[in-house]
């Protein structure tokens, strides 16, 4: 860690706060790094136990966009910093091959570089990372990179002082990229499961389809799966789930097409053997008298 580089953010981060009559946090500490480093937007993930991942903060509505489509599509700079424990730096034009959602999503919102920054506390353990995005490309030298990572450390002590138990950073196990969604985004999975009577992974597929097709934020479609606005099985964007009841011994899912957009997920839920009746005498129908 660069001590003149520390010393200088915490001073900025200071003087950012005093000016707003604000306490130092998230937000001024956020703004401080926007306006040092010349940035043109900001978002902070953070990621508990290793698993879920959270926007904490976003400087604006482009970044908190920008924050969601890794959130929805799994994937981007945010995930491999925080894995690295390291500085990713990435052109938007020339990574076309890499993280193809997220991509697409800065490029249309006029994004060209991003730089992801990780979130490590202690002894280098990665609680988050941090996104600087960028209408222009441009290089980091020595000193942008020791004031980012001091910006960094920052953001990490001030997201473990606003989210004391959200944040499980003494089990983070950075082996694999984060699989999981915030709360409210597994509750919806939940209901929306239930009521198109399916799995859990496959509602959550579908609700991830619905907010990259119609380009919206996956909370915001959990919020309108919770409150009643939105049935996904209603949703002609969204995948559809077909099921092919036969007979036979077996039970439980077998194969399975992959969900994709437009295409059908099939099942073939196996019921148990008919059962068949014992012969014997056929009864008559009817209640009249006999001859």
């Amino acid at each position: 860690m660069d001590v003149r580089q520390n010393t200088a953010a915490w001073q900025r981060v200071v003087e950012i706060a005093s000016g707003a009559d604000r306490p130092v946090a998230l937000p001024s500490a956020a703004v401080a790094c926007v306006d040092d480093v010349g940035a043109d937007g900001l978002g902070v993930s953070l990621i508990t136990g290793g698993r879920i991942r959270t926007v904490a903060y976003a400087v604006d509505d482009r970044s908190y966009r920008l924050e969601d489509a890794q959130l929805v599509s799994g994937e981007g700079p945010c995930t491999e910093a925080y894995l690295r424990r390291g500085i990713v730096e990435v052109e938007v034009s020339s990574a076309s091959g890499r993280w193809p959602v997220f991509l697409r999503t800065a490029g249309e919102l006029g994004i060209r570089s991003v730089v992801a920054v990780p979130l490590l506390v202690g002894n280098g353990v990665p609680v988050g990372a941090m996104d600087v995005y960028r209408t222009t490309g441009a290089a980091l030298g020595a000193a942008d990179r020791a004031r980012l990572d001091a910006y960094g450390r920052i953001l990490a002590l001030l997201a473990l002082d606003a989210h004391p138990a959200l944040i499980g950073w003494d089990r983070a196990t950075p082996e694999t990229g984060p699989v999981g969604y915030p709360p409210v985004v597994h509750q919806a999975a939940g209901a929306a499961a239930e009521a198109s009577g399916v799995a859990v992974p496959d509602a959550l597929a579908r609700m991830r389809a619905h907010a990259f097709s119609r380009q919206r934020l996956l909370e915001d479609v959990a919020r309108d799966i919770l409150a009643g606005r939105l049935r996904l099985e209603e949703d002609g964007d969204t995948p559809r789930l077909t099921v092919r009841l036969t007979r036979g011994r077996s039970a439980g899912p077998t194969a399975a097409a992959a969900v994709g957009g437009g295409r059908k997920r099939t099942w073939d839920a196996r019921l148990p053997p008919r059962r068949t009746r014992r012969a014997g005498p056929r009864r008559q129908r009817g209640c009249g008298r006999a001859p």
